[in-house]
């Protein structure tokens, strides 16, 4: 063992002998938390959970934040400046997202193509293009919503160069988020469901030397995070709202994946309703790995006409908070696509696919670093390669393989100090009565 390793494990130690004395929330003896699974990274954290929301961009939802990379201006194809106006997020008006748009936005890194993106809004019960003043990219979420946000910021980290591990939408982000990969799948398929449960002749466009081609049935058989936690004997649950209306867009990740729609896990470890993991927390029955995915209305997504989404985040770190699991958790909230919105930092081309537009991410745990901004490159290969390095799983050798772990968002020497309740306009008991939908947490 080297002298690092040594010290490292022995501050761990330390860090989890002081987790049983000092904090209230904890029950003496219980910092691992009910069901806890050793870690192979020697630090205290058993349980991850990965909170997806939707589709907006780092300037467009942290703008102004203390310490953060955001501007209050962008640039229009004639090289105008154009200031940022506050557009709030029960709008309704929603920005092309596809990666088509994000090849206009990007203009070969010139950055000035954001006017080109199509608006688009739900009309007569569907999705259509609506005509918008080519400006409205160019637009951030009023501080006065995003409180919530930032007092989560305020006390844990925030991450400015997190970036999509991809350039569009977000059936091909979610499949980032769990696989690292999409197999060059772009765009969203043609079917109202998403996923091996897709009418026969659906296809998704994939996307070769740069250009959509017709497309495959959207159906996958690459390794996930999830095989490799069967693999492992590390329990896992994707806690997803439910789709009750089977004539209604059906967007689950794993749905996309043959092993897991058609497999054990699908009736296992895919659960609905989402809220399912507030009774988890409460019971002792937290799995060490877990995907929250909102309902449509708490989101974040423009088309949800809705401004619940920093309530629901809050309900979920508070709920987190107030369990026996805290001082053994991580929680990592992101948005799954920039949503159109304007952002002003060039993301690296590492490959046809991606690096996509800065995306927000909160680090949420005991030993996240306290009000630390981010400034290291980050995409969503991370928060695979966090996982993995945490339970011992090997890599997928995708996203996961060139990305960093997180490692500069912790503070493993530091103490666990008590938790301290956050609040936000709407309480989480009235979250909890909002009747499920069956829409989509994204319907494009």
């Amino acid at each position: 063992m080297t002298l690092r390793v040594f010290l490292r494990s022995f501050l761990s130690f330390v860090a989890l002998a002081l987790a049983g004395c000092g904090s209230a929330n904890v029950p003496s003896g219980s910092a691992s938390g009910p069901g806890a699974v050793t870690p192979a990274s020697g630090t205290p954290i058993r349980h991850v959970i990965i909170v997806v929301q939707e589709n907006r961009s780092f300037d467009n939802l942290f703008n102004g934040y203390p310490g953060a990379d955001t501007v209050a201006s962008g640039t229009r194809y004639d090289g105008s400046s154009v200031a940022l106006q506050p557009v709030p997020l029960e709008d309704g008006r929603d920005v092309g997202h596809f990666h088509y748009s994000f090849d206009l936005a990007y203009d070969a890194g010139r950055l000035d193509g954001f006017e080109f993106e199509q608006s688009y809004g739900i009309v007569h019960g569907a999705y259509q293009v609506v005509p918008e003043p080519p400006t409205l990219p160019f637009a951030y979420v009023p501080s006065a919503e995003t409180k919530p946000y930032w007092a989560l910021a305020n006390g844990f980290t925030l991450a400015d160069r997190m970036f999509q591990s991809n350039s569009g939408p977000s059936y091909t982000a979610h499949q980032y988020l769990i696989a690292g990969q999409s197999a060059d799948a772009d765009e969203v398929p043609t079917s109202a469901v998403w996923g091996c449960d897709a009418a026969p002749g659906s296809t998704v466009p994939v996307l070769v030397n740069g250009v959509d081609t017709g497309g495959i049935f959207p159906c996958f058989g690459y390794a996930t995070i999830a095989d490799e936690l069967d693999a492992a004997h590390v329990d896992w649950r994707f806690y997803q709202p439910p789709a009750s209306d089977p004539s209604a867009r059906q967007f689950s990740a794993f749905d996309a994946v043959r092993q897991i729609r058609f497999g054990p896990d699908w009736k296992t470890k895919i659960v609905s309703p989402e809220t399912t993991i507030f009774s988890d927390l409460t019971s002792g029955n937290l799995p060490a790995v877990s995907y929250l995915i909102p309902q449509f209305a708490n989101s974040d997504h423009a088309l949800a006409h809705s401004n619940t989404g920093p309530s629901w985040i809050t309900a979920v770190v508070n709920a987190v908070g107030a369990s026996p699991y805290w001082n053994s958790t991580a929680i990592l909230i992101t948005w799954d696509d920039w949503g159109g919105w304007y952002d002003h930092v060039n993301p690296p081309q590492l490959d046809g696919m991606g690096l996509g537009f800065r995306v927000p991410l909160l680090v949420v745990s005991p030993y996240a670093k306290h009000g630390y901004v981010s400034h290291v490159r980050h995409e969503f290969g991370s928060i695979l390669r966090f996982t993995e390095e945490t339970f011992g799983l090997p890599s997928l050798g995708t996203a996961d393989s060139r990305a960093d772990d997180l490692s500069d968002c912790f503070d493993f020497t530091q103490p666990p100090a008590p938790f301290h309740a956050f609040q936000a306009p709407v309480p989480a008991s009235v979250l909890l009565r909002m009747p499920e939908t069956g829409e989509a947490p994204d319907p494009i």
